[in-house]
C-alpha cells in the first residue's frame, strides 16, 4: 500500500480526533500541520510526531510534497480554506457539517468537481456495523421498496459549552452556523439518506427550538443562539420520505433508533433489529453484528476500507477502492438541515428551490 502524504488545518478537539484515527493506519503519513495556536500546534505535532507546523494554513498548501490535507476548523471555516486546498492542488477531507450554509457546501462541492480532485467529509455513521447491514439488507431486496425513513439523535441534555464542555464556539451562529441540527443531525440526516439511496430533495417542513432551561451564566459568556432541538419531514422524488428529531437538550429519555422501512420488511439502527412477515406472522429478528463484521472482513480483500471514515479516505487515495459519496450526502443534508431553518422562520412548508434561492454564504473569509 503506496504511502499518502497529509496535512492537517486545525488542531483543536476535533483536529486531535482525526490525528488519533490515523496513526492507525498503515500508510497514513501526517507530515504538516497548521493552526493559529502556535503554542497548542508546537505540543500537538510533537506529541504526534509531525515534522511540520504553519500557523498559516497557505504556507502548508504550498508544499507540492502533500497530496492531501484534513480540515478540521469550525463549521464557517469550512468552505473558504477547503476551496484553497482543492485550488492548490489538494484533495480535501474536511469535518461535518460540509460548511455553513447549503451555497457555501455547493461551492466546495462544484470547486471539486471543477478542479477534478476529491472531496470527502467526515461521516462517519456510514461505517457502523448497523449501516453496513441495514445497506446489505436493503441491497440484497430483503426491505422491498423502501418508502420512508426516520432520522433520531438524542442527548438529553448536551448541548456544547452551557452543560459543560466544549467551547462557546459551538453555540454561536458566527461560527457554527447552527446547532443540534449542525453539530449531530448531519451524521444521522446522512445516514438515512444513504440507505434511502439518496432520493431528490423536493419539500421540507421543520421547526427549531432553545427552549430548555440552562446555566444563565454560560448562556450570556457563550452567546448561546443556535437550536437545541431540530424536527423535520422532507418529502423526496418517487414517493419516499423522511421524518427527523435531532436533540441536544430535551426532557425525555432517549429516543428510539433511527429507522427505514419498505414494502416487504423494516430495520431499526439502535438497537438493530429487522421486521418483516413469514409464513403470514410478524417476524422480529437481531442479528450478530460483531461476528458478521469479523466475517466480512476475513472474507472481502478490501473491507478494512470501511472500519472508520479516515480508513476509507487512505484507501481511497492508495487506489483500492471507490470513494464513498460522502460529499453528495453532505450535501444534501445541508439543504435538508437549511430547509427546516427557512420553514421554522417562514412558517410553512418550503420548496427545494426557495432553500437554494434563499440560501446565503456564512462562510469566514480567510
Amino acid at each position: 500500500m503506496k504511502p499518502v502524504r497529509l496535512g492537517i488545518i486545525g488542531v483543536g478537539q476535533i483536529g486531535k480526533s482525526h490525528l488519533r484515527n490515523y496513526a492507525k493506519i498503515a500508510g497514513a503519513e501526517m507530515v504538516a500541520a497548521a493552526d493559529i495556536d502556535e503554542a497548542e500546534l508546537k505540543r500537538v505535532a510533537e506529541e504526534s510526531g509531525i515534522p511540520d507546523t504553519y500557523t498559516d494554513f497557505r504556507e502548508l498548501l504550498k508544499r507540492d510534497d502533500i497530496e492531501a490535507v484534513d480540515v478540521c476548523l469550525h463549521n464557517n471555516f469550512h468552505a473558504p480554506v477547503s476551496i484553497a486546498a482543492l485550488k492548490a492542488g489538494k484533495h480535501v477531507y474536511c469535518e461535518k457539517p460540509m460548511a455553513g450554509s447549503y451555497v457555501d457546501a455547493k461551492a466546495m462541492y462544484d470547486a471539486a468537481r471543477e478542479l477534478k480532485k476529491q472531496l470527502s467529509i467526515q461521516l462517519g455513521t456510514l461505517f457502523s456495523k448497523e449501516t453496513k447491514t441495514a445497506k446489505r439488507l436493503i441491497e440484497a431486496g430483503k426491505l422491498g421498496k423502501i418508502y420512508h425513513g426516520r432520522s433520531t439523535g438524542f442527548r438529553r441534555r448536551g448541548r456544547p459549552y452551557v452543560d459543560g464542555y466544549g467551547t462557546a464556539s459551538f453555540v454561536q451562529k458566527s461560527v457554527a452556523a447552527g446547532g443540534a441540527l449542525y453539530d449531530m443531525g448531519v451524521y444521522h440526516i446522512a445516514q438515512m439518506l444513504y440507505l434511502l439511496g439518496l432520493p431528490e430533495v423536493q419539500r421540507i417542513s421543520g421547526k427549531v427550538y432553545q427552549e430548555t432551561d440552562m446555566d444563565a451564566k454560560r448562556k450570556e459568556i457563550s452567546g448561546y443562539d443556535v437550536e437545541e432541538l431540530g424536527l423535520g419531514f422532507v418529502r423526496f422524488a418517487d414517493n419516499i420520505t423522511m421524518d427527523m428529531i435531532e436533540s441536544w437538550a430535551i426532557h425525555l429519555n432517549e429516543f428510539e433508533g433511527s429507522s427505514v422501512v419498505g414494502s416487504k420488511g423494516g430495520v431499526r439502527l439502535r438497537p438493530f433489529s429487522f421486521h418483516c412477515t413469514h409464513a403470514d406472522m410478524e417476524l422480529d429478528a437481531t442479528f450478530d453484528l460483531d461476528s458478521a463484521d469479523v466475517r466480512w472482513g476475513r472474507l472481502n480483500e478490501n473491507y478494512s476500507a470501511y472500519a472508520s471514515p479516515q480508513a476509507h479516505w487512505i484507501a481511497v487515495r492508495q487506489g483500492r477502492v471507490e470513494l464513498l459519496p460522502t460529499a453528495e450526502l453532505a450535501l444534501h443534508t445541508m439543504l435538508i438541515s437549511e430547509g427546516i431553518y427557512l420553514s421554522d422562520k417562514l412558517g410553512r412548508e418550503v420548496t427545494a428551490d426557495e432553500v437554494l434561492k434563499a440560501s446565503q454564504s456564512t462562510a469566514v473569509q480567510v
